[in-house]
């Protein structure tokens, strides 16, 4: 039963997100190697940086973090809602006579589906968004294909590697546990439910930001 529910909650967050991570991965990447050509100018920094930088903001910052946040809105506000709409319906109570732990059949599925499925999904976004800064790099003409790999393939540490993989479990808790709280707890009707799930989106990006300062003084101390 419960393996079950892990696989239909790992399909949810995955595969269901799988899209709006790729178009928003594309674009990030793409706009942080034009804006950061448009910096470089006419300075006497070598144009290859444009591929470093981008590899290492994508890897260490706005892959783990732009994905959590639009993941926040997406499955964070779906499992309040979900959860909320169980208990309004009196499902968990009718659970709970049962004699079914409701916290751990409803909650834990989620969290280790987010715990397995938010590394792959930011795995996926750092790929794309260097693939989109390449992308621009053809678009743009500010830099040439030569330039953008070399800056890839330069500087490389694999501790940002880790970094990561550090948030993407952090963050996916985070968002995880507060959107089930949200709404194993709510009271109310529709209008509650609905401040629930908004409440869960607002909350988990507030965390969310600032675990990843917290991170960020910590990992990179």
């Amino acid at each position: 039963m419960y393996y079950k529910e892990v696989v239909r909650q790992m399909y949810d967050i995955g595969i269901g997100s799988l899209m709006i991570v790729f178009v928003i991965s594309i674009f990030i990447g793409a706009v942080t190697a034009v804006q950061f050509a448009y910096q470089l100018g006419n300075s006497f920094i070598p144009k290859y940086y444009i591929g470093y930088i981008v590899r290492d903001m994508t890897i260490i910052e706005l892959a783990p973090t732009f994905t959590c946040l639009v993941l926040a809105g997406k499955v964070g506000s779906n499992m309040a809602a979900e959860i909320g709409g169980m208990r309004q319906k009196e499902h968990i109570d009718a659970m709970e006579i049962m004699g079914v732990n409701t916290s751990a059949f409803l909650v834990m599925p989620k969290l280790i589906a987010a715990i397995i499925m938010i590394p792959l999904l930011v795995t996926i976004s750092a790929i794309v968004s260097n693939f989109g800064g390449y992308i621009a790099s053809l678009a743009s003409g500010m830099y040439s294909h030569s330039e953008y790999v070399q800056g890839l393939r330069s500087f490389f540490i694999p501790w940002n590697i880790v970094m990561m993989y550090i948030k993407a479990v952090i963050f996916g808790i985070i968002l995880t546990s507060v959107s089930c709280y949200q709404g194993y707890f709510v009271k109310g009707g529709s209008i509650e439910l609905g401040q629930a799930s908004t409440r869960a989106v607002v909350y988990s990006d507030i965390l969310i930001l600032i675990a990843d300062y917290i991170l960020a003084l910590v990992l990179t101390s």
